[in-house]
């Protein structure tokens, strides 16, 4: 039966022990991101990190766990900005620069009606 509870035991602190560097992960992180906080302070904290873990990273998060939500917001919507920006040059021209080439050529005669019905509903699809 004790070999019971002592798994359980396991478990419970190998759940914590990786919650808790989950939590100490994302307080290093968020230290290194926030460019208003001073570089004396980032020492501090880190100090605090390094010799009192989990009181200092409980203080962390209650007193700047809102800066640290805007913080990963503000670089997830970077990093979000940059990949459609990527994925923009990458592409080439967009739809509405496709649709103006395509009705360059129906003007000119190159393509007839449904082949330019055509080119649209691909450049809009």
């Amino acid at each position: 039966m004790s070999n019971f509870w002592d798994i359980l035991y396991l478990i419970a602190s190998a759940f914590f022990f990786v919650a808790y560097l989950i939590v100490l992960f994302h307080v290093v992180v968020d230290l290194f991101r926030d460019a208003e906080l001073g570089g004396g302070s980032k020492v501090i904290w880190l100090v605090g990190l390094i010799f009192l873990p989990v009181l200092t990273a409980l203080i962390y998060i209650l007193a700047r766990g809102r800066g640290m939500a805007e913080r990963q917001r503000a670089a997830i919507q970077r990093a979000k900005s940059d990949t459609d920006a990527y994925i923009r040059e990458v592409a080439g021209k967009s739809p509405a620069e496709q649709i103006a080439d395509a009705k360059a050529l129906l003007d000119a005669g190159t393509i007839n009606p449904e082949e330019f019905a055509r080119l649209k509903a691909k450049a809009l699809a």
